[in-house]
Formats: structure tokens, sequence, C-alpha cells
């Protein structure tokens, strides 16, 4: 395939990591990355955490200084995509110029989930997703007494776990009946929980929120689906996102939970691909059902496998998934989807914050969950990227270690 020009619209993880990997493969074209915000292209992870504390600045949370994009002949444009016509394969953009493409990739991203009540316009309601976001929430945090984080997902919990350490009172509503309850099992949730109260972090479960209440255009508090009324100064919301479709979309695009995809990243239109959070594939780890993942690993080895496409090199993206997040002194990091397990096995201790939680699902690892135990991160990983797969039974011998399982199981 010979490419005169790449246009990739979205400048996160994915986006960079397109145009990144194209020249880090040869590739001599024209490159074009478009961002709708200013500066330079940056990590989000950090924001909900180590930047709120100012353990990072702004410098560190770049992907690449700016001379990386003018040695590489990356053109970065600070503008918004407003339209796609397939026809004469441009993009158009809200300053009226128009960019022409051989190929495109769309790695729009997703947005927050709008808080939906009344009040949450008000000043000092929040959700994080941009550094912007995290620049205007940083001064606060270390003001305010009464924090109210809506959402025990990760981000609302990463928060959640910085307030405190700040010194706020933190309460965290969630409508289900545990933290990170789609995200993780039983016992990691119940980890989590007692390492955030033991921080001073109070939960209600199965509640939910009717209003923000304010005077002055301030928040002042929050009424509970019960009809509680909570002190805030301070509201934080992470109720998850929805995809950036509305680009694709317009251009015609199949939409499916996201931007579909097939097993390469292609859309609906040959001459677009399609990665990272917007992007819904057929999952080899969720037997090839329509998926969307959210992670800096999907969005970046997404990526690599589409510059590699473009380039020549075709192959069905199948990489295995992972994830983690960062509360306080936690580091969870998950391999694998656990969706539908029906078993687990656990190694290491709650009380001392090192565990391992298995899952398995007809007999067959499918996931493992890893509170501070690196190392088993790392096996698993290796562990479910190839056969055989460790069986429950084997998990629960005495004495069994992952890292000994997955030395003597090479190939």
């Amino acid at each position: 395939m010979s490419l005169a020009s790449v246009v990739i619209v979205g400048a996160g993880q994915a986006g960079f990591q397109v145009a990144a990997s194209l020249r880090q493969e040869g590739y001599d074209g024209s490159i074009t990355l478009i961002g709708d915000e200013p500066g330079l292209p940056y990590q989000r992870p950090p924001l909900s955490k180590a930047y709120l504390l100012g353990k990072i600045n702004e410098n560190a949370l770049l992907f690449r200084p700016a001379d990386f994009f003018t040695a590489q002949r990356i053109d970065l444009v600070h503008n918004q995509a407003t339209a796609i016509d397939r026809q004469n394969r441009r993009v158009l953009l809200a300053s009226g110029e128009a960019v022409a493409y051989d190929h495109l990739v769309l790695a729009t991203g997703a947005h927050n989930r709008p808080l939906p009540v009344p009040g949450a316009e008000l000043q000092g309601v929040f959700g994080v997703k941009t550094k912007q976001d995290a620049d205007a929430l940083a001064p606060l945090v270390r003001e305010v007494r009464n924090v109210v984080v809506v959402g025990a997902g990760f981000i609302g919990l990463e928060f959640a776990a910085v307030a405190a350490e700040l010194g706020a009172s933190v309460h965290v509503l969630e409508l289900g009946d545990r933290p990170m309850a789609r995200a993780v099992s039983t016992e990691m949730s119940q980890l989590f929980r007692q390492a955030h109260e033991a921080w001073g972090v109070k939960f209600d479960f199965r509640q939910g929120l009717t209003r923000v209440e304010g005077s002055d255009g301030k928040v002042s508090g929050v009424e509970t689906s019960d009809g509680r009324k909570l002190p805030a100064d301070l509201v934080v919301f992470g109720i998850g996102v929805i995809p950036n479709t509305q680009l694709a979309s317009e251009a015609g695009l199949a939409i499916e939970n996201g931007i579909r995809v097939d097993a390469n990243l292609l859309t609906s239109d040959p001459h677009i691909s399609a990665l990272g959070d917007v992007a819904c594939f057929p999952c080899l780890q969720n037997g090839e059902r329509p998926t969307r993942l959210e992670s800096v690993q999907n969005a970046a080895d997404q990526a690599r496998n589409v510059a590699a496409r473009l380039l020549g090199k075709p192959a069905p993206y199948g990489a295995l998934p992972w994830f983690w997040t960062d509360q306080g002194n936690l580091k969870l990091q998950i391999a694998g989807l656990s969706s539908g397990y029906d078993s687990t096995v656990t190694l290491g201790s709650t009380e001392a914050h090192q565990l391992s939680v298995l899952c398995f699902r007809d007999d067959q690892l499918v996931a493992v969950e890893s509170c501070n135990r690196p190392g088993d991160h790392m096996a698993a990983r290796k562990i479910l990227s190839r056969p055989p797969r460790l069986t429950a039974a084997e998990a629960a011998a005495e004495g069994f270690e992952l890292k000994v399982w997955e030395a003597a199981n090479r190939d």
C-alpha cells in the first residue's frame, strides 16, 4: 500500500502512538496529527493522581517534547475536526481549512458521561478528563473540607485517595454494591474498600445523587437518592465515558458502542481506521464479541497494529488486555478480562495489601488481578498470552506460585 499522507484525528495516547510508530517503522509520507486541546499531546492517567498531588509537573505528562514532532516531521494541528468528506478524502476543520488524506485514523477517544442531576453546572463540580480539568481542580482540593465523589470506579477512587491524602473529608456515593464492581472480583473490591476506609473515606453503596445544591453559583452540598443532605465544597464524578462517535456517525461509518471496526481495526470505509477508546472491535479474549476497551495498553497496542498494517504488515489485533490503577499506596494491575468468571483462587494477603485474585471460567484462567504483586502480574500476562492455560486445581495447590508455574510451562 502506497500512502502519501496519513491524517490522525485525536492526539491522545492512540493518536500519538500511531504517528510515532509510523515514523519508527520507516514511513516517509506526510503525517498530520489533529488535536482539539492546546499544547503538546500528553498522558491522561496521571491527571487523577500524581499530577493532582504535584508529584509530577506538566513536562512529565508529555509523550514527547516539541522538538520530537519537528524532527519526526509530524504536523501537529490544534483544531477541531468537524466533518469527514469521504468522497474527496478530506477532514474539514473548525477553522474552515481542509486536510487531505490517503488514509484517515480516528482516535477520537471518549468524553465523561455527564452528571444527570440539577446543579451539575455549579462551580465546584468536576469530571477529570483533561489537563484543564486537573489544573482547575488541583488548588481546590487543597482548600476544601468536604468532598463528595460520585462513582466508585477507577477514576473516582483515584481521586478519593488523593483528596483523603490531602486532608479532606471524603464521601463516595456508588450505585453498585461494592467498589470497582464492573472491573474486579469481590475479593479485590473488599481489599480496596478496607484500605480506603482506613484512609478515612466513607462509602455509601446502592446510593445515587438526586441534586447538587449550592449558593451564589457554588456547590455547597448534595442530596442523595434516599433524601439525605451531605455537605460538599467539591463534587467530583466518574460515572463512565461515552465514545466520541459523532464525527464518524455523521460521515456514515458503522457505529456500535463506538466506531465499529473489524479484526484489523478498519472501519466500514477501507480508507479509515479507528482505534483506542472509541473503537469497538472483535476481541479475541472476549470470544470475538464486539468490545470497546478503555486503557493505555489497548490504545498503544492498537496504534502499533494500525501502523504496521499501513506499512504492509497486516495482522488481526489480538493483544492481551491489561489495566492498572494507583490508589494511595496500592497498585492494582489486571491482566485479561474477567467477565463471566465462575470461580477464583487467591494468593497472598488482604491484610498486607498484597493480593492476587485468579479468575477462572470453565476451569480455565481468564484474568488475574494483582495488588502490590507486580511479579504475579507479569507472570499472568505471559500465561494468558499462550497455552497451556492454568487450571483452578493447579492454582489451589499448596505453595503454588504464578511465577514458578509460568517458568515451568514456557515453550
